[in-house]
Formats: structure tokens, C-alpha cells, sequence
């Protein structure tokens, strides 16, 4: 876990967005281990392991999904658990187990997986 951690550090791009922090891996980013983020999350990369984020991600992702807002527009083989909206773009994939408050699926979406709807946590 410590190599992620430095990796993740040197590869992700850090930014402030109306004073939330925004995280950023890049297309030839790669993230293999766990990562907590306060903020937003965007990948563009690829990911192997456990993220948790207050933002939403966008990804290729084979890994556990966790946040307030989950917005999936690549493709994501792993669990995702939303505690206000999982949003699945026209150009998503999610292949898992769905744990979400809220749930919109864009024309287009592919959703493989059990889908479990609980009330809205902050």
C-alpha cells in the first residue's frame, strides 16, 4: 500500500475547485491499492483497488466505488456504493453490486449487477 500511496502522489494532479479539492490521474496514470479522497476524484486512467471520494469519478476501474456522488461514464467492474446518486452516463459500463440512494441511467448505459436502493446519507 505504501507504493500506491507514493504513486498516487506523484501521478495525481491536484487542483482547488471553489474550495474542493479535485484530484486528477491522467490517461497513463495508474493506481493499483487503496485511495481516500476528500473532494473530487476524476481518472481517466486505470485503477485496481479501493477508492472512496466525497466526489464522483469517472474511470476504467476494476475496484470498490464509494462516495457521496458517483458518476460513471467508462467502464467499472467492481461494487459501487452511492450515498446520494449513482449517475451511469450513455457511455457507461458497470458491471457489479449497486448500493444507491438515488439512481439515473442515461439511454445507452450497460448496468450488469444487483441494484439495492437505501435512503440518501450526507
Amino acid at each position: 500500500m505504501a507504493q500506491a500511496e507514493k504513486s498516487a502522489a506523484h501521478s495525481a494532479g491536484t487542483a482547488q475547485n471553489g474550495g474542493t479539492n479535485v484530484v486528477t490521474l491522467g490517461p497513463r496514470d495508474s493506481l493499483h491499492g487503496r485511495l481516500d479522497i476528500h473532494g473530487d476524484l476524476k481518472i481517466h486512467g486505470t485503477v485496481e483497488g479501493e477508492l472512496k471520494a466525497s466526489g464522483d469519478s469517472t474511470a476504467n476501474v476494476q475496484a470498490s466505488i464509494e462516495g457521496a456522488n458517483v458518476s460513471v461514464r467508462g467502464q467499472v467492474n467492481g461494487n459501487v456504493t452511492a450515498r446520494k446518486r449513482l449517475t451511469l452516463g450513455g457511455s457507461g459500463k458497470l458491471n457489479g453490486e449497486v448500493r444507491v440512494a438515488r439512481l439515473t441511467v442515461e439511454d445507452g448505459a450497460t448496468l450488469n449487477g444487483n441494484v439495492t436502493m437505501t435512503q440518501e446519507k450526507s
